[in-house]
């Protein structure tokens, strides 16, 4: 009898899991599906340059059947719950999908309404996220339209995806403002919970001091508590005005695992951070946004991640121990404005270092440095995903390890 792979989630860690196992598979002895809602497939850090008129909705939207392998099954309907000790999914139309091994590729979402007060004054009117397409679209709109003086870039809590994507909306709307001519009228600040710039210490200081150079005031140790009108207070009755918030909010996983008993407080999956198997059930594994893992949420974990979960996925259908082999590695291009980026490459035990990626002394890219070659990297990065990471096509140096060559690696680190 067939056996059943089935992949909730056809977003980047879906897509590309579904890719890998596609061409690793017997197709005699495995069927693979994969469920979705949405017939949609986002390009989502590409969100980023929506506000600022770099990029459309066209850009970062596609057909996600576009991208899912011949021979495997792509069911468009929304999960219900996952019924673990029976192996099967419960469709929101009754049916059900029986499976032999899981993969939650769910990712995560963001909840305004967890914040008090944010959802009731002036979402969409004077609060907005960059974390949806409509929200980035809104975001655009007001932006060409505003005569205000106070503007916050807000972080509510922690994790969220795409960590460095706060500093890079601050950034951008420096430069935005900039370029219209009206800098001088505007007052920028970033609003976070973490005590500084960055959670990794040198990255850290390095954003703190460009957002000094950029004249964008930093209110570090702010848990939010509540938004007034025009208001951001913290847990200890501190304060920050605002005529525009650029809001990340509450970032949770999908309400599916809640409903599943499967998720921890914030719906994400508790995983294995070396294996990515589920720490509850043996034949249930988890990748992407959608796990509690200490690595970033980041499409480029995704990727990474994808490759070493093929293995082990493999070695527990043939009864073989799991390889503790996923080092927690992440790379994100950091957009500066101004034509210019920074690149950081790190894993669960070092952080981000000065050096060059993906390969000593050629580069090309700089890390941790402001450059021009840096920011066309980040712009190309829409056609290396479409048409080279989603069809996983493998990227000459870049690897799911963290490499160490070119890397400036403190010898108290290494």
């Amino acid at each position: 009898m067939m056996k059943k792979i089935l992949i909730v989630g056809a977003g980047t860690a879906g897509t590309i899991m579904a890719v890998r196992l596609s061409r690793t598979l017997s197709r005699k002895e495995w069927t693979i599906t994969v469920l979705d809602k949405d017939e949609n497939h986002y390009y989502q850090p590409g969100y980023l340059f929506i506000p600022f008129g770099i990029y459309t909705k066209r850009d970062v939207i596609r057909k996600g059947a576009r991208y899912i392998p011949a021979g495997v099954e792509y069911m468009l309907a929304e999960a219900e719950q996952i019924v673990a000790d029976r192996n099967r999914v419960k469709l929101k139309d009754a049916r059900e999908i029986a499976y032999d091994i899981l993969i939650i590729a769910t990712g995560t979402t963001i909840h305004p309404e967890e914040t008090d007060g944010m959802m009731e004054n002036g979402w969409r009117e004077n609060i907005f996220d960059f974390y949806t397409v409509d929200g980035a679209e809104a975001l655009a709109k007001k932006l060409r339209d505003f005569h205000g003086r106070k503007v916050a870039i807000h972080v509510a809590e922690m994790p969220i995806k795409c960590p460095v994507a706060p500093l890079e909306i601050a950034f951008m709307t420096d430069w935005y403002f900039t370029q219209k001519g009206v800098r001088q009228n505007v007052d920028i600040d970033f609003v976070t919970p973490l005590s500084g710039a960055f959670s990794k210490p040198l990255t850290s200081k390095v954003m703190g001091h460009m957002l000094g150079e950029r004249k964008i005031n930093m209110v570090a140790d702010f848990g939010t508590e509540r938004v007034e009108s025009g208001k951001l207070v913290s847990y200890d009755n501190r304060s920050v005005e605002y005529d525009l918030l650029i809001t990340t909010p509450t970032n949770m996983g999908d309400a599916l695992l809640e409903r599943s008993g499967l998720g921890d407080d914030l719906n994400f999956v508790p995983t294995d951070k070396f294996t990515l198997q589920s720490e509850a059930h043996d034949n249930i594994f988890a990748l992407g946004d959608a796990t509690n893992l200490p690595s970033s949420k980041a499409g480029s974990v995704a990727h990474f991640q994808s490759e070493i979960l093929t293995d082990n996925i493999l070695s527990y259908i043939r009864g073989k121990e799991l390889k503790a082999a996923f080092d927690g590695h992440s790379n994100c291009f950091i957009e500066a404005g101004y034509g210019k980026a920074f690149l950081i490459d790190f894993n669960y035990d070092l952080d981000p270092v000065e050096g060059t990626y993906p390969f000593p002394v050629l580069g090309p890219f700089s890390l941790l440095k402001n450059t021009r070659l840096n920011h066309l990297g980040k712009l190309s990065m829409k056609y290396v995903y479409w048409d080279i990471l989603l069809r996983g096509i493998p990227v000459p140096g870049i690897t799911s390890k963290m490499g160490m060559a070119g890397k400036k690696i403190p010898r108290e680190s290494s």
